[in-house]
């Protein structure tokens, strides 16, 4: 049995750093794994035994302040230690931004006054101690563990380099501009973990548990089921339950990404999250905190990061590789020209070298790659669709097969009459009336349809007579008349002729006295923006849609027809579909992948089995957040149009970076090489690519449902 555990670390800036926590504490006796999140700052560790948690947690603890020892670990994410931890931190901050300042006024005091060149070189080294001495520092330790290549060892060897060639204020200007940039960066990346934070601002801070007559004010989590809670206006909703008094609006926007509210009165569910905008609601409690909707949600959302796309494990393996190579290619660069060319200067070489080397940090993208992935993943949530992790989100966009599941994705899942139709002197509300009576003793859901389309109370007294014919229908005598109310082999047993009838959904005849008198049509509505959602599936590279139905031949193709499905399955039982899915799934190109849409409850197995499982309006569903990769939080089939196009949209801001960091490194490399480029130039290539492709990504996060709706290939 596994235990997980999950570590906080406030100011953890570097990603090298990162990778290197996550790589060290894997390979901890007892740890199964380790992932750090670098945008929320966090450290997920699985060990296999819980006996040997306390000792594990110690060395977790001991190899984080080794990598990075301004890092504050805290073990949970709420109280006291991660608030000392922050002031701690911030104070931290102060002192480093106070440093640079200083350092920053020394160097502009060294440049622009003319003083002896003993004191003009004081200045300038002790600006530069001021400025670079903690990344000297953490490259000296970094160096005596063994780990050798990152950013602090290349600026360091660059602007100590230049220093041994006698360029004294480039060496300061390098590394005061590399500290400038960082903290632009950490502000930037700061920024992103802010707006990422916002979007999980869901979680109640309270609930007001009712005792008697009295009201308390206690943590969410200390309510249990059966308890009764009251959310005044302007209040969020803490927990899932059920309305027991009042009526009032509610704002479920942060749950669904719709802004219109809905209304509720006694009766009604309601979820944790939701923003109660006017009535005083008494809500029976239904659900614990920890398996509200509110509480999935957030686990879903902070947790998605842990999951890396192949985007990110490639950029993670390329910096591995890429960092040393280009220290080497420095060092050839600054010894074979001199050597191998006899005016070659070792000066010239050695600055060109430098140059080579402080453009060459892989911080542009080791940053925004990752980041990207979260902006896509939290503003798909803005509009309703929760992604487990940032592979699925990649993945989505090579979607070329969707195979949906009918009742309840497609169409509504709900029962109604949908047609009337008398024969003779009867009208439909005489019909509705005999159907009502006839069905009043039933509990199945067309019984319930027919009732609820009748809307008026059954006189129990007027039926004198009842039968239920198993696999017919129902026989009863009311106000002395027999009345029949079933299907085709019913009148057929009863000798009474009656029209055939095409009509999409099941048929209830009505006989009365013997003579016919109509047909009562019920059916499973199809969604409004179903065939639309299908449509669209198309212009954003969906090449095949197929539907797997347990209903009927007729019905399953009557709605393949008016959808303008590729392909339709009936008549299938659950495990049926896994094997029909499995068919399907052959007309995969590639590098394409299948999605399925369910709704996450009875097509558990068919969600676990796809490339990609999507369950639809399943918010609240246990089967499905744990089946599905992709949860949507509403019953629109044009959600998954969203999710692709967000997906889309990810990954052209990925691909962005990713051209543009590659493309000015490499042409600075080479004009480095050349001698063309300077020290300014190679800082721009580091640290101004690395804040460009940060704000970049995070567009991201900026999707509203507007933007998602109209995002083209």
């Amino acid at each position: 049995m596994t235990t997980k555990k999950e570590f906080i670390l406030s100011g953890l800036c570097c990603p090298i750093c990162a990778r290197k926590i996550e790589k060290l504490v894997g390979r901890i006796d007892g740890v199964k794994s380790a992932v750090v999140d670098f945008v929320s700052q966090k450290l997920s560790v699985e060990t296999f035994d819980g006996i040997k948690l306390p000792a594990i947690v110690a060395e977790v603890s001991q190899v984080v302040l080794d990598v990075e020892p301004d890092i504050q670990i805290s073990i949970t994410d709420k109280g006291t230690k991660e608030k000392l931890g922050s002031l701690e931190a911030d104070r931290g901050e102060r002192l480093r931004h106070a440093k640079l300042f200083i350092g920053a006024a020394i160097f502009a005091l060294a440049m622009f006054f003319d003083f002896a060149r003993q004191i003009e070189l004081a200045l300038f080294v002790v600006s530069y101690f001021l400025v670079g001495g903690e990344v000297l520092f953490r490259a000296f330790k970094n160096i005596s563990k063994g780990q050798v290549f990152d950013e602090n060892f290349l600026m360091s060897l660059a602007t100590i380099g230049a220093f041994a060639i006698g360029e004294y204020p480039e060496g300061v200007a390098v590394m005061l501009f590399y500290r400038i940039g960082e903290a632009f960066q950490d502000a930037a990346v700061n920024r992103s973990r802010k707006s990422i934070t916002a979007l999980l601002d869901i979680r109640p801070d309270f609930a007001n548990l009712k005792v008697g007559n009295d009201t308390r004010r206690v943590a969410p989590e200390d309510v249990n089921v059966g308890d009764f809670i009251v959310v005044r206006p302007g209040e969020k909703v803490p927990l899932d339950g059920v309305v027991v008094d009042g009526r009032s609006a509610v704002d479920t926007s942060a749950l669904s990404g719709e802004a219109m509210p809905r209304d509720v009165e006694p009766g009604d569910d309601i979820l944790s999250g939701s923003i109660n905008k006017n009535g005083l609601l008494t809500v029976k409690v239904s659900k614990e905190f920890g398996e509200s909707t509110v509480s999935k949600i957030l686990d879903l959302a902070q947790n998605a990061s842990g999951k890396k796309s192949q985007t990110e494990n490639f950029i993670t393996k390329f910096a591995k590789y890429y960092t040393p190579f280009v220290v080497f290619a420095a060092l050839a660069l600054a010894v074979i020209p001199p050597l191998a060319i006899s005016e070659a200067r070792f000066a010239d070489w050695i600055n060109r070298a430098l140059v080579f080397l402080v453009v060459s940090c892989p911080c542009a993208l080791v940053i925004s790659i990752p980041l990207s992935f979260f902006g896509g993943i939290g503003g798909a949530s803005k509009n309703g669709i929760l992604i487990k992790g940032s592979n699925y989100l990649e993945a989505l966009n090579n979607v070329d097969i969707v195979v949906f599941d009918k009742t309840g994705t497609l169409t509504k899942g709900v029962f109604a009459v949908t047609q009337v139709t008398v024969a003779g002197a009867w009208t439909k509300d005489d019909l509705l009336s005999f159907a009502a009576y006839a069905e009043s003793s039933s509990s199945h859901p067309i019984a319930a349809s027919i009732l609820k389309a009748y809307g008026q109370k059954v006189v129990s007294r007027r039926i004198s007579e009842y039968e239920e014919i198993a696999g017919r229908g129902v026989r009863i005598e009311m106000d002395g008349k027999i009345i029949l109310a079933g299907n085709d082999k019913l009148l057929d047993d009863e000798s009474i002729a009656y029209p055939k009838s095409d009509a999409l959904g099941t048929v209830v005849h009505i006989a009365v006295g013997g003579y016919y008198a109509g047909y009562i049509v019920i059916s499973d509505e199809i969604k409004s923006d179903s065939a639309q959602a299908l449509k669209d599936l198309k212009t954003v590279g969906v090449r095949y849609i197929a539907m797997l139905t347990g209903d009927s031949k007729a019905v399953g193709e009557k709605i393949a027809g008016t959808l303008g499905l590729d392909a339709v399955y009936t008549e299938l039982l659950p495990g049926q579909k896994v094997e029909r899915l499995e068919m399907i799934e052959k007309k995969k190109t590639a590098a394409g992948k299948l999605a399925f849409v369910g709704d996450g409850i009875n097509d558990a197995p068919v969600l676990a089995r796809s490339d990609i499982g999507i369950a639809m309006g399943a918010l609240g569903s246990d089967a499905a957040i744990e089946a599905a990769d992709v949860v949507l939080m509403t019953d629109e089939p044009s959600k998954i149009v969203t999710a692709i196009r967000i997906a889309k949209k990810t990954r052209a801001i990925v691909c962005q970076n990713i051209v543009f960091a590659l493309s000015v490194k490499a042409v600075i490399l080479v004009l480095g090489a050349m001698g063309s480029a300077t020290m300014w130039a190679a800082v721009f290539g580091d640290v101004g690519v690395t804040v460009i492709a940060i704000l970049n990504a995070m567009r991201a996060m900026r999707i509203s449902p507007a933007d998602a709706r109209s995002e083209t290939n």
